[in-house]
């Protein structure tokens, strides 16, 4: 640990929000040294300044950005490390770095403390623009032990990716700091959230704003708590954003107070032992359908629906009747319905109210929900209680008109749910129907994104997601002055932060969730899309109502050659960096 001291159990942070003046290295560093003074002066000990922050983002090539180009350490993060010596703090300074031994160029990020330079970080998930000029990272993602607690650097897009923040999180970071040049999306971003809430970490997220060479960024500079909760943040223009941070916070790691440390210990690396696979690296059309074996379903337009509806308690012949009801009123179109999680039996609050409930034989409830599925020609997808011996499991189960298709018992119970709920063995079922290729979660195992992008790389193209409790609550966020092009919401943002939405996108998938409303979940069933594109004719059910959301999927393909719609192009996947990723499939990695 730098310093060789306990670190510090509370201290004050700071995003710095900047807008640098493209080309103009020195006017930027003075203005940046001063944002960083200010903030050290009002009591910051670890300070964050924005990607690029000294020299502007947009540049065409190698040869543009050569003269802004310098080593690390060098000039400026000399600079930097003297305000930190000075003051007492810790800086992130996001600038373009040269290799000395190689000439190659990185976008970087160094953390200097009061003993000069402590680390550097440089991007691994590039941007559009950073092929341009800029090598893919090839420091790995490394953690820093330091008096402040242990920091970790990713730098935005990396937060487009789940693996870069859990792996900061699986190697022990309490925060990642995060320099950025974010655009196109309301900000502080979903993503953002996510990162922190999945990985129970403090993020520090510093971006730009302003307009350069026609690319408009986003501010909204924040620091987010573990839960995802903004606890400060600044929509447009130069400044501060001032937060705390505690290590105790941090490393609780729980999604109940007081409770198991759930975020990393409740993960199952058995069933992600798909992740350091790069699936599509090759036409996705072609890899999923090698040597004939399970070709992707061909791409076709379909229509799926998901269900709002509280379950009757302990009571599976009213909730068929009511589930009944909801098929007998669906549009003719729609090809599989999703219902909630316990839709059968209702969701238990404690182990002896499960036990009661829980279905010994499931037999004759699923032949019910087959001879539905018969009748009006579709699938459904519904969740139950189901024991078997003396272990009660959240079980969904995919029927259509030829019988039960999937069987699934939920992988990750969370919070008070594990005191009953067992965890079930085997990995999702990924089945192919007319409509495509399929994948089955239930509810809690959202906040795990690990198998989320297990059936995404086995080529699903939708997600049907029976959810309950123990999910993250939906966030708003207030309008913004920052002038982004639709399908951003520039205004009142109701549903901002919605877990499932995040899933579907940065996994190129569908993913029709279907939640118990509130006060048993958290309402907000919708069908989400592939990419930030599809929330344009998004419709989200509210938190406490009963209702059907129909939405239509597309997985045709515009060329033979190579498939052009998100859902199958996977262009996310393709751009992931699984060399990195083997701590992913560790049982229990080191800092755990």
């Amino acid at each position: 640990m730098t310093g060789g001291h306990a670190p510090l159990e509370r201290y004050a942070v700071a995003a710095i929000q900047f807008e640098p003046e493209f080309g103009e290295k020195e006017e930027n560093i003075r203005r940046l040294l001063g944002l960083v003074d200010e903030a050290a002066r009002q009591g910051a000990r670890l300070i964050v300044t924005p990607e690029m922050a000294t020299t502007g983002y947009c540049w065409y090539d190698r040869e543009e950005i050569r003269p802004h180009v310098e080593p690390i350490p060098g000039p400026t993060t000399e600079r930097f490390a003297q305000v930190a010596r000075e003051r007492g703090c810790y800086v992130v300074v996001g600038m373009p770095e040269v290799a000395s031994e190689t000439g190659i160029f990185y976008n970087s990020a160094a953390l200097v403390g009061p003993a000069g330079l402590v680390g550097v970080y440089r991007k691994t998930h590039s941007y559009i623009s950073e092929p341009k000029w800029a090598k893919d990272g090839d420091l790995g993602l490394p953690v820093w032990h330091t008096p402040l607690g242990r920091l970790g650097i990713l730098i935005c897009m990396d937060a487009d990716y789940f693996e870069p923040a859990r792996l900061l999180a699986l190697q022990g970071a309490d925060v990642l700091c995060f320099p950025t040049n974010w655009l196109e999306e309301k900000s502080p971003s979903a993503a953002w959230m996510a990162r922190a809430f999945e990985n129970g970490c403090y993020l520090i997220a510093a971006n730009r704003y302003g307009c350069e060479r026609g690319v408009q960024f986003s501010g909204g500079s924040a620091v987010l708590d573990p839960d995802g909760s903004i606890q400060a943040m600044l929509d447009t223009g130069d400044g501060v954003v001032l937060g705390e941070v505690s290590l105790a916070r941090a490393r609780e790691k729980s999604f109940r107070p007081g409770g198991p440390p759930d975020k990393l210990h409740a993960r199952r690396p058995d069933l992600y032992d798909t992740l350091t696979l790069n699936a599509y690296l090759w036409n996705p059309l072609r890899f999923h359908g090698l040597y004939g074996h399970r070709p992707l379903p061909p791409g076709r337009r379909s229509t799926v629906a998901v269900a709002q509806l509280a379950p009757a308690p302990g009571d599976p012949v009213a909730n068929l009747r009511a589930i009944a009801g909801v098929i007998e009123g669906l549009p003719a179109e729609v090809e599989l319905v999703v219902f909630p999680e316990y839709a059968l039996t209702g969701p238990p609050a404690f182990r002896e109210q499960a036990r009661r409930w829980a279905l010994a034989d499931c037999s004759g409830p699923v032949a019910e929900l087959i001879d539905l599925a018969a009748r009006r020609r579709l699938h459904i997808v519904a969740g139950l209680l189901e024991r078997v011996g003396d272990e009660i499991y959240s079980t969904a189960v995919l029927v259509g008109p030829e019988g039960e298709r999937a069987r699934y018992r939920k992988a990750h119970p969370i919070g008070p749910e594990r005191d009953w709920c067992v965890a079930g063995r085997s990995r999702p079922p990924v089945v192919d129907l007319p409509l495509g290729r399929v994948g089955l979660l239930l509810g809690s195992d959202l906040c795990f994104p690990e198998i989320v992008r297990a059936l995404a790389l086995a080529g699903c193209d939708l997600l049907a997601v029976p959810a309950g409790p123990r999910l993250p609550p939906v966030r708003r966020l207030g309008p913004t002055a920052v002038p982004l092009e639709p399908p951003a919401v520039t205004g009142e943002d109701p549903v901002h932060f919605h877990l499932a939405r995040v899933r579907a996108i940065e996994s190129n998938c569908y993913l029709a969730f279907a939640s118990l409303p509130v006060p048993l979940g958290i309402g907000h069933s919708a069908v989400c899309g592939p990419t930030p594109a599809f929330r344009a004719g998004e419709l989200v059910l509210g938190p406490d109502e009963s209702g059907v959301v129909v939405r239509e999927m597309d997985t045709t393909n515009l060329e033979s050659e190579y498939p052009t719609c998100a859902v199958r192009a996977k262009d996310y996947l393709k751009m992931r960096q699984p060399h990195l990723y083997d701590l992913l499939q560790v049982a229990e990695p080191p800092a755990l």
